[in-house]
């Protein structure tokens, strides 16, 4: 040491030595400081260690105490239910005594009053005896009424079969009737066709081979201008003419046909397509109806019966020709007539 402070001494200060010190020192004091904290770790470890088994200890005196608690629970609800059951069983028992008590009591006094029971026994075995004849007495008033009521019966069940009988016996004349009906109605129809054919005829004869008159199935033909001016209902005096020859013949007809046969003569008006606006007639429908019936109150003044008569306007609606030139137009504006049944 001495030589190295003559050597220090000798070279001047220097700092090194100290400073080699001061870190063994600090070396040596953290190491110490690391030492007393191990040891301090271990026990603390040590210490936890042991806490936790006395924590588990604990938690298993704990379960073992709530295992307990449990058994004892049901233990007293058990002898609750024995003592519920034990009162009422010792109930029933008090009630079944005093149940004895009462039918003793009962019999001990069933000696004084059956006598007077017996009494009352008998007088209401004889009210249900009188009852009883009251009631045999009913029933045979209804098996009475129970004969009459099929006696009844098998009258209705009689009449009812008549009945049925009288009414195979009504349908096969209605049937027979109805067949009759149909030939007789066939022999009519027949009848009115020959007449049909025979006013045709006549018709035929008396107008001649005009050609603005023609013969359309069943039916005569006439243009309207024959009767008519244009948009007018008055009939012209040509018109009249014709009528009159129809009127004639129509009128020796309903001397020949019969009575019983029911016949008119339809006069049907109708117009071509174009529409019709004037202050008289606002509309087809009215022209040709003004037209038809013009026709007929000419012929019943000519003295043709009224109900053989009848007026129909058909307007536009029932062309001969569909076509819209002025000869379909012509040939639409027409009079018809035609003998028909009513």
């Amino acid at each position: 040491m001495a030589l190295a402070r003559a050597r220090r001494a000798e070279s001047g200060f220097n700092y090194w030595p100290g400073f080699v010190d001061a870190l063994s020192t600090l070396v040596l004091s953290i190491v110490f400081l690391l030492s007393v904290f191990l040891v301090v770790q271990f026990f603390l470890s040590q210490e936890v260690t042991g806490k936790d088994k006395a924590l588990e200890e604990l938690n298993a005196k704990i379960a073992q105490l709530s295992d307990l608690l449990s058994l004892e629970k049901l233990g007293k609800q058990s002898l609750d239910d024995q003592i519920a059951q034990l009162r009422a069983g010792l109930a029933s028992a008090v009630a079944e005594r005093d149940r004895v008590k009462g039918l003793y009591d009962g019999l001990a006094n069933a000696g004084s009053d059956a006598a007077g029971r017996t009494a009352e026994l008998n007088k209401a075995l004889d009210s249900e005896k009188q009852v009883s004849s009251r009631a045999l007495a009913q029933i045979e008033v209804l098996n009475q009424q129970i004969s009459a009521l099929r006696r009844q019966l098998a009258a209705l069940e009689e009449a009812l079969d008549a009945s049925e009988k009288r009414d195979k016996d009504s349908q096969t004349k209605i049937a027979d009737l109805g067949q009759r009906l149909n030939v007789a109605l066939a022999q009519r129809v027949q009848e009115l066709s020959r007449y049909r054919s025979e006013f045709f005829g006549r018709l035929r004869a008396i107008l001649g081979n005009r050609p603005d008159i023609r013969i359309v199935g069943d039916r005569f033909v006439f243009q309207s201008e024959v009767f008519f001016d244009t948009g007018q209902a008055t009939l012209l005096p040509e018109g009249r003419s014709e009528l009159d020859k129809v009127a004639s013949g129509l009128i020796d007809l309903d001397k020949q046909i019969p009575s019983e046969i029911a016949w008119v003569l339809r006069v049907d008006g109708h117009t071509d397509v174009r529409p019709i606006n004037s202050p008289i007639f606002k509309s087809n429908w009215e022209l040709s109806s003004a037209r038809a019936i013009s026709v007929v109150q000419y012929m019943i003044s000519l003295g043709v019966p009224a109900q053989r008569l009848v007026a129909a306007g058909f307007a536009e609606f029932q062309p001969l020709d569909t076509g819209n030139t002025e000869d379909a137009y012509k040939r639409n504006r027409r009079i018809e007539l035609k003998l028909t049944e009513r």
